[in-house]
């Protein structure tokens, strides 16, 4: 009797989530050594043209690239090797979740995300057929310029309204289109604290990280974001229980939604990837990293300053999926 009643109310919350696409329950806790259960290492070239060479899951670990405890997930790049202009790219790490996924949401706690000249750090999802099946950068920005910007890339003909959103957020684009854009997208930046940055680079960590959750519906997007020091943070989010219900968690920050373009047609199953690039298109470009005020050229530093990058790492304490 007792299993009866428990499956007519797993029927009836499926029902309920599928009508309102708010609520969920949560089909995975990431935690620890489970991130090498739910990830796979790419070593590929960079698809950004850094100066990385990512490496494969037994060279990262012997490297101490990568390590884990039953609360901790470490990532991050060599800060240890003086490179020659001749030798290749530093060694960092890229994970890609094995599971995709459609209709979600995801719940990042981090204590700590790369900083420094050079870094490139991003938490993402992106579909098989680049840029055809979408991209969704969730935590993505250069040479720890803050605030964070989150944005979307795609194939052409999608674009967002230009105003009327329900976000917090500010519109750096309207046109998706990856190649209509020279690969900016439509991004939206963060409005942090005034004179106290928290959603990116240094700021982040000087608050000992905190939440970015992100929930992918047929019709919308949306990200928010909650510093481990914002008393707002709802239960939900910092507690990570087996249901969730989107609609408690307020104004999301990033809002993109299917009003000027057709999600079906410009979104396939997405993987979950994090990776940490150097220099490349965007933080090596000389514009972008000299504006940042960072010393020589991009590769010329990250060569050089291996004890420059020892704050280059990424420490998640869980990724909880919701489906």
């Amino acid at each position: 009797m007792k299993l009866l009643k428990f499956i007519s109310s797993f029927i009836l919350f499926s029902a309920s989530s599928h009508v309102l696409g708010a609520q969920y329950l949560q089909s995975a806790d990431i935690v620890g050594t489970g991130f090498y259960d739910a990830f796979h290492f790419e070593d590929k070239p960079d698809p950004t043209h850094g100066r990385v060479t990512y490496v494969n899951e037994s060279t990262a670990q012997a490297l101490n690239l990568t390590y884990a405890s039953s609360d901790t997930f470490i990532l991050r790049t060599d800060y240890t090797t003086y490179l020659q202009p001749s030798d290749p790219g530093r060694n960092s790490v890229r994970i890609v979740s094995n599971l995709q996924y459609t209709t979600f949401a995801a719940i990042f706690d981090m204590r700590h995300m790369p900083e420094g000249c050079g870094t490139w750090p991003a938490v993402w999802t992106v579909g098989a057929d680049w840029p055809n099946q979408g991209e969704v950068d969730i935590v993505e920005g250069v040479n720890s310029m803050m605030p964070n910007v989150a944005s979307v890339h795609t194939g052409s003909n999608c674009k967002m309204p230009s105003s009327g959103r329900n976000m917090s957020g500010v519109s750096t684009g309207v046109n998706c289109a990856t190649y209509e854009t020279n690969g900016a997208g439509c991004g939206i930046e963060f409005t942090d604290t005034p004179n106290d940055p928290r959603s990116f680079g240094p700021g982040f960590n000087s608050h000992s990280g905190g939440w970015y959750a992100f929930e992918r519906t047929n019709s919308d997007f949306k990200i928010w974001f909650w510093s481990r020091s914002d008393r707002a943070v709802p239960d939900e989010v910092q507690y990570g229980p087996r249901a969730i219900d989107t609609t408690t968690w307020g104004e999301p920050i990033g809002h993109w939604t299917d009003d000027l373009c057709d999600f079906a047609s410009h979104f396939g199953p997405h993987n979950i990837v994090i990776n940490l690039a150097l220099c490349g298109d965007w933080a090596g470009n000389y514009y972008v990293y000299k504006s940042s005020g960072c010393p020589d050229t991009c590769e010329e530093f990250v060569n050089t300053n291996p004890a420059a990058l020892y704050a280059a790492y990424f420490d998640f304490v869980s990724i909880k999926i919701y489906t």
